[in-house]
């Protein structure tokens, strides 16, 4: 597979609004989606959870009741994938949709986000730590990780909490991610730092780009998704060359808006093996470092 040399990809600032109808939950995304591939970019990332907003759609009985937002959210995933599938066709764009909860066989839901591609390939990548009130909540932890290959590049995706793992993220690496996507839904400034912080550590020590994509807003119709503070962000190592201070770009804090940066890779797979500091090939130095390796399964979506 040929490596493209840049990426440009745009992060959402994705405001959890209140939609009277499916349709016009419909109509927001195709906004947001063609707004999006107005940048120039060749991803869109939106964030974790803003799937919860069609919940909105079906009134208080359901919006108001964790268990019956989780169940019709969830029957709905199929043709949320499939609207975005068609907008990334139609603006010629790779997106992460915004995760949201999926049933299992067995019953469990779990939380996932999707990459789909213009040429309609599905990729899913599942949480894989939850959070205590997720777990409170009902969701459970999914798997396994993955790694995705497109035609633009390599990519993880860390979802939230999964980003402030560490061997979650290096595994991913390791397995060829060049770029690991962190959609993220935070009640507090704080939650939005522990990501941003967490998101910026990743790319640091796996010297890859990392690209978070929170919701923001106020919705007090939900109790899932009633309070959302953030901004998005594209990171790397502060490296001569690459970035002084691992910020490519970064949003205004809670500002419905695309965040937009052109990522170097080229200068990343450089920067890899000639760097001012070699973390990544290091990281089996640290006394401590594990032996075992994390299974990570490889998805083309080419």
């Amino acid at each position: 597979m040929t490596q493209p040399a840049t990426l440009k990809v745009a992060s959402a600032q994705y405001p959890i609004g209140e939609p009277h109808s499916i349709h016009e939950w419909e109509d927001k995304i195709a906004v947001w989606v063609k707004s999006g591939a107005a940048t120039g970019a060749s991803l869109l990332v939106f964030p974790e959870y803003a799937a919860i907003e069609q919940a909105a759609a079906f009134g208080p009985e359901v919006y108001g009741d964790l268990k019956l937002t989780l169940t019709k959210v969830a029957e709905l995933a199929g043709a949320r994938v499939a609207l975005h599938t068609e907008l990334a066709k139609k603006h010629n764009v790779h997106i992460l949709v915004g995760s949201g909860p999926a049933l299992k066989s067995d019953g469990r839901f779990v939380n996932a986000a999707q990459l789909v591609t213009p040429k309609g390939d599905i990729g899913e990548q599942e949480k894989l730590v939850m959070t205590p009130f997720e777990r409170d909540w009902g969701i459970s932890a999914g798997g396994p990780v993955r790694v995705f290959e497109t035609a633009i590049g390599t990519f993880g995706i860390a979802i939230c909490y999964d980003s402030e793992f560490p061997l979650l993220v290096h595994a991913m690496a390791n397995a060829g991610a060049e770029v690991v996507l962190v959609p993220s839904c935070t009640e507090r400034i704080s939650g939005y730092h522990r990501v941003r912080t967490g998101s910026l550590a990743r790319a640091l020590e796996n010297t890859i780009c990392t690209v978070q994509s929170p919701t923001v807003g106020d919705a007090p119709w939900s109790p899932a998704v009633d309070f959302n503070a953030g901004a998005a962000g594209i990171y790397v190592p502060s490296e001569h060359g690459v970035s002084d201070n691992g910020v490519i770009a970064e949003g205004t804090l809670n500002k419905a808006e695309w965040v937009t940066g052109t990522v170097d890779l080229a200068r990343l797979r450089r920067v890899r093996e000639t760097g001012e500091m070699r973390n990544r090939f290091d990281w089996n130095l640290q006394p401590g470092a594990p032996a075992s390796k994390v299974e990570v399964e490889r998805v083309n979506l080419m």
